[in-house]
């Protein structure tokens, strides 16, 4: 593939009169990894919903591996290989890691009822390489949670259940990886741990990008290959986190000036 991954051509999005993305562009290269960063209202996410499928754009385009997706539904865009997690965890409590996993790879699991029925070696047969793979990639985060796939994610520390979330998010093996504030409701501690994770994981990812949007910027600085800068939904600033922390239009609308 030639050109970037990923390409946002001057996409706006509007909620009434309210402008949350205003003529927005950004490109993403293969086995990149890129910081948005910004105040809180200042389109960060609502990017991630219009090239997730959740909001239709109001203008502009959206480029995934040189294929057109604006507007694409949500089951399209993962489709295409590109995967989210949320600020606010959305694990099903009461299932187990396995369960959880697995919900982010219902397309894997194809066969239907009669099929079932009528052969069900072959279901067992697909069952135990799914949980097999499921296993596998959570021994790349965490060797004791491989040796629990059965127990409640609602037991475990929320360290664990966003590492279950971001394995929930690859299980698919996207080529996309978007994570909305990981960090949050975690220990400064928890936090450098999963960042090792993220970090690991891009290395084994064979290609694999991920866009983070988070409000701790020890985690951008370290972990970001380029950051861009939102403010009321427009970008302000790109580069390196050192680039952007210097500019003085981040530090009065972001970081704060001295």
């Amino acid at each position: 593939m030639t050109g970037p991954l990923l390409e946002f051509r001057n996409v706006v999005k509007r909620f009434g009169g309210v402008t949350a993305l205003d003529d927005f562009s950004m490109t993403l290269d293969q086995s990149e990894i890129l910081g948005l960063i910004g105040p809180n209202g200042s389109g960060k996410t609502t990017s991630f919903n219009v090239l997730t499928g959740i909001y239709g754009p109001t203008g502009g385009q959206v480029f995934f591996e040189g294929q057109e997706i604006t507007g694409a539904d949500p089951r399209a865009v993962y489709e295409a290989g590109i995967v989210r997690t949320f600020q606010r965890s959305r694990l099903c409590l009461p299932l187990s890691i396995y369960d959880n996993i697995m919900i982010g790879d219902t397309s894997r699991l194809v066969r239907g009822l009669w099929s079932n029925l009528i052969s069900r070696r072959g279901l067992q047969e697909q069952l135990d390489m799914t949980r097999r793979q499921a296993r596998d990639l959570v021994a790349t985060f965490s060797g004791h949670l491989a040796d629990r796939m059965d127990q409640p994610v609602g037991t475990l520390p929320m360290i664990e259940r966003r590492r279950i979330e971001i394995c929930r998010a690859l299980i698919s093996g996207p080529r996309l990886l978007l994570l909305d504030e990981p960090s949050a409701g975690m220990t400064h501690d928890e936090t450098h741990q999963l960042m090792d994770d993220i970090l690991d994981v891009r290395a084994r990812g064979e290609g694999l990008s991920i866009i983070i949007v988070e409000h701790e910027m020890g985690v951008i600085e370290r972990i970001t290959d380029r950051c861009i800068v939102l403010s009321y939904g427009r970008k302000i600033a790109e580069g390196t986190y050192a680039e952007v922390a210097a500019d003085s239009e981040v530090q009065n609308a972001y970081l704060g000036a001295d």
